[in-house]
């Protein structure tokens, strides 16, 4: 299930792309598979491992081009273990309402990113996120949860603070918000069959993506999308900044 567009971020065969919180690997799978060089980075030992594995298998099966490679290693969002502007992509999806800090790990991402590299941040959305909220404690306050919700222009200037440039945004995974409002009322621990059955159903989408539920979820999404998704870009360095090796020897041997 993925929630970045990567048409809008544009990967294609040979870009640098740094997948953060990667959970279990499903947008780090994505990328590998069109060709990029990817850089999976989690905190969790378990998640690092499974991502691993799973790209060893994709490596195995022949499901990625030549020329495709990947790396998973385990680190802080808030002190990448990236060089600067060493990556052209950056995908952050469902991570940062984690991170108390969130600003450091927003200047994190400003300062791994090349510049006219771009980020796709997705967060949960603030109106779906709320009634979640509202409905339980237990959704959102254990050890590792939601710490905020974000506005949309909350988290565009947070963006902009961090001296990235907010453009597109879209929202995604409708039909998953009734599922979560249906755990929350019911409980979140709870194995109620209603819960299950729409789990079926999601299922059913994930693994069939049927024309009426395709369509259900475009028509939803600006409604009451799960998700929201922001692209942002490093701006390009201004001509002042830009390097020319043959000038600085030229100066040097004045």
């Amino acid at each position: 299930m993925l929630t970045v567009d990567y048409d809008l971020l544009d990967v294609r065969p040979g870009t640098t792309v740094l997948d953060l919180g990667c959970g279990e690997g499903r947008h780090a799978f994505e990328a590998y598979r069109r060709g990029a060089h990817v850089v999976a980075v989690d905190w969790g030992e378990s998640e690092v491992a499974t991502t691993r594995q799973w790209l060893g298998a994709i490596a195995a099966g022949g499901e990625a081009p030549a020329g495709a490679r990947y790396e998973v290693v385990r680190g802080d969002l808030r002190h990448l273990p990236v060089p600067d502007s060493s990556v052209d992509r950056v995908i952050a999806s469902e991570v940062l309402e984690h991170i108390p800090d969130d600003a450091r790990a927003m200047a994190e991402i400003a300062r791994v990113l090349r510049p006219g590299g771009t980020v796709a941040v997705t967060v949960p959305r603030f109106g779906p996120e709320r009634v979640c909220w509202a409905l339980s404690d237990a959704y959102h306050a254990n050890e590792g949860g939601h710490v905020r919700i974000y506005r949309g222009d909350a988290l565009r200037a947070r963006l902009s603070a961090a001296g990235l440039v907010p453009g597109r945004q879209h929202h995604a995974h409708a039909l998953h918000a009734p599922y979560w409002w249906l755990k929350c009322a019911l409980g979140v621990d709870r194995d109620a069959a209603v819960v299950r059955a729409y789990h079926r159903l999601l299922v059913w989408d994930l693994t069939r993506r049927p024309w009426v539920t395709r369509v259900a979820e475009r028509v939803l999404d600006p409604l009451i999308g799960k998700s929201l998704v922001v692209y942002a870009s490093r701006p390009a360095l201004p001509p002042a900044e830009v390097v020319h090796p043959e000038r600085e020897r030229t100066a040097a041997a004045r």
